[in-house]
């Protein structure tokens, strides 16, 4: 009777074994799915070379990427995914990219920021650089608008001044799409490299997290002018629905 009571209980010690095992596989089963599926990794990676790996919800990516903050993106996108408890971030930049602080490096940077926002259009800008000054030219669907990109602009860490060209189209334009389907992770992922290359909030000790389109800013700020800065840009990110601030002002 002993030996059969013993049998039970180390069939049953096994299964259970089994059980978290299987649930263990498929909880990274689910984190590699959702990183790939991230808007970020279908929109803004999509020409990278990034394979993810999780175990037990530590997420190794490996591979190239064209850009330094690509490894930002990748690494933020998938940091935020629900069960990722960390991110072995081995992914290499590949080799014949912009020099850091080169005027093609500042374009890039520039770029992604008006790419990120919702209130100015990416795909209406064509952006150049000389010397650390930019030069905006397109078309803009308003004279606010024209303003804001050269703000945003101007505010990118290691631009020195905007040349700003845009002309005000009489029509508004049609090549904007809607937002639709940005997961959380992709908005928080957003939020943290704009808020890094904006030279007024690179500085910030700030944290981000995103539940339904809802982003929560906390950590600190030196005034309540950076605060309410960090809480504006959050909120222009794309797939933002509002943004709650509880960043300390010390």
């Amino acid at each position: 009777m002993k030996h059969l009571y013993s049998a039970i209980m180390t069939l049953a010690a096994v299964s259970a074994l089994s059980v978290g095992a299987n649930a263990a596989i498929g909880a990274d089963a689910r984190i590699e799915s959702a990183v790939h599926k991230s808007f970020v990794y279908r929109h803004y990676l999509k020409n990278d070379d990034i394979k993810v790996k999780s175990k037990d919800g530590v997420v190794v990516l490996t591979g190239s990427v064209s850009e330094d903050y690509h490894k930002t993106l990748a690494n933020d996108a998938a940091a935020a995914q629900t069960g990722v408890s960390s991110v072995d971030d081995r992914l290499a930049v590949k080799a014949g990219g912009p020099a850091a602080g080169s005027d093609a490096w500042l374009i890039g940077k520039v770029k992604a920021v008006l790419l990120f926002h919702r209130s100015v259009s990416a795909v209406e800008t064509t952006v150049d650089a000389k010397d650390g000054i930019v030069t905006l030219r397109g078309s803009a669907e308003s004279t606010a608008q024209k303003d804001l990109t050269s703000e945003y602009a101007g505010d990118v860490d290691g631009v020195k001044s905007v040349d700003n060209e845009l002309t005000v189209a009489k029509a508004p334009s049609r090549t904007r799409r809607a937002e639709r389907g940005i997961d959380d992770a992709s908005i928080t992922a957003e939020v943290k490299l704009t808020l890094l290359f904006h030279r007024s909030t690179s500085a910030l000790s700030t944290q981000v997290r995103t539940a339904h389109g809802v982003i929560t800013l906390s950590g600190k700020a030196a005034t309540a002018a950076e605060k309410d800065l960090a809480g504006k840009i959050a909120g222009d990110v794309k797939g933002a629905k509002s943004v709650t601030n509880d960043i300390r002002v010390e």
